[in-house]
């Protein structure tokens, strides 16, 4: 009996069974490189790789140190945007959205709070001049080519769906576990929310006369080619299963109204609702559709599971994202004792929508049910809140923690793996009171 690659969890194991048994095509990179690469990740848990113009910031900027996830960079990414301190925190090429400045923001990440991640710079892309390539031997004819205004012709979708890096809230690892970690030192701002408007991937993959034998669909970013450990990588690229491409992905060409940014993709980035954040490509630039599965650095040692506490080899490649929840306040605050205050935050979770948030108030003892102030849904997170009046002076620490639609609650501890991903425990918020 064929296996129903429309399930993710068994299309991540079909591809990585593929791929160790040489079966799967790498695509750009040798595929001696790549095994090299793989076979490193196994080895040592990651790469570790470096920051701007490389796969993945490393916690403290140097590559392969094996270094926690503590220490912010001082050097600015390369976006077009203002990122003022009040409301971004820079981290190497990428810049993490301040949590609390989202208080009062409604629903929707204002497009100047939506946080940035970036492998390299945001490139100034013109629309009239872009194009988008379809191209592969899965098509029944050649390659096909779309400009700005014929993709902008296909009826348009409007989805309100959160992206979120796979390593958001990374550094609670090694703050709350006290586990080593590589990659960007997230806390929990590497999330956005937005409605997007554009084109199903769907339309234009039969539009371009997508075939039977259909497997993998593989978009490609246009920003610049990432180099590490002497490795050309290529352009940032990883592929989807054709079920997830046909089912609900987006090529988004406007977010909250406008359109689409340079830092957020612009003129056109594909949107992966649920998934993590590196399967939704920025300034997409051609798309393979291949008959066969395909590999590339992200998704053999980049966004896998390595560690002790993870398969002996790795994990498959990271698909769905996983359960969170943040408060609208500074880590760290002063609160005054005796005041009157509501408490703000928000859920998520990529499996099914967030019904029900606690919130304890004295580090874990004691919990309280919170007022959701949204209609959950999934793809998208729900605000709360909870009166609070602070008594006893002194440290303490909020914790929120969300059950989702299937039943499944944020637990106390995260199982660790190296690079940081995925971390869902409910995070220990600390406060003094005075």
């Amino acid at each position: 009996m064929p296996l129903d690659l429309s399930d993710e969890s068994q299309y991540d194991r079909a591809r990585l069974r593929q791929w160790e048994r040489g079966r799967a095509r790498s695509s750009g990179v040798d595929r001696r490189d790549l095994l090299k690469l793989f076979a490193a990740g196994a080895a040592a848990g990651s790469l570790g790789l470096g920051a701007a113009g490389t796969a993945e910031a490393s916690a403290t900027g140097a590559a392969g140190n094996g270094a926690t996830a503590a220490t912010t960079p001082a050097a600015a990414p390369g976006t077009v945007k203002p990122l003022p301190p009040e409301l971004f925190t820079i981290r190497g090429t990428n810049a993490e959205t301040n949590f609390a400045a989202l208080h009062g923001t409604g629903p929707l990440t204002p497009l100047d709070r939506f946080f940035v991640r970036n492998h390299t710079v945001t490139p100034r892309l013109d629309p009239h001049d872009w194009r988008l390539k379809v191209w592969g031997d899965a098509l029944t004819g050649g390659p096909v080519e779309f400009s700005y205004d014929r993709l902008r012709a296909l009826p348009a979708v409007e989805r309100t769906l959160f992206i979120e890096c796979a390593g958001n809230g990374r550094s609670f690892y090694t703050t709350q576990q006290g586990q080593q970690v590589t990659g960007t030192a997230w806390t929990l701002g590497a999330i956005g929310v937005a409605r997007w408007r554009g084109a199903r991937l769907s339309d234009v993959l039969r539009r371009a006369g997508l075939a039977r034998g259909a497997v993998d669909v593989l978009p490609r970013g246009l920003d610049d080619e990432v180099v590490t450990n002497g490795v050309n990588l290529g352009r940032v690229r990883r592929p989807l299963p054709v079920s997830k491409a046909l089912d609900d992905v987006i090529l988004a060409y406007e977010m909250n109204g406008e359109p689409l940014p340079p830092d957020h993709g612009g003129p056109v980035r594909v949107v992966v609702p649920n998934w993590i954040g590196i399967s939704s490509i920025k300034w997409v630039g051609d798309i393979e559709v291949s008959g066969q599965p395909l590999y590339t650095p992200w998704n053999t040692d980049l966004y896998r599971l390595f560690g002790p506490d993870q398969p002996p080899h790795g994990s498959a490649p990271l698909t769905r994202q996983t359960l969170k929840s943040a408060f609208e306040l500074e880590l760290g605050a002063t609160v005054p004792a005796h005041r009157p205050r509501l408490l703000t935050g928000r859920s998520w979770s990529g499996a099914a929508p967030v019904h029900r948030v606690e919130v304890s108030t004295d580090g874990g003892v004691r919990w309280q049910r919170t007022r959701l102030h949204d209609a959950p849904r999934r793809g998208s997170w729900v605000r709360w809140s909870l009166p609070w009046t602070p008594r006893a002076t002194g440290p303490t620490a909020l914790l929120a923690r969300a059950t989702d639609a299937t039943g499944r609650t944020q637990p106390a501890t995260t199982a660790h793996n190296t690079q940081g991903y995925l971390f869902d425990a409910v995070v220990h918020h600390p406060v003094t009171v005075v």
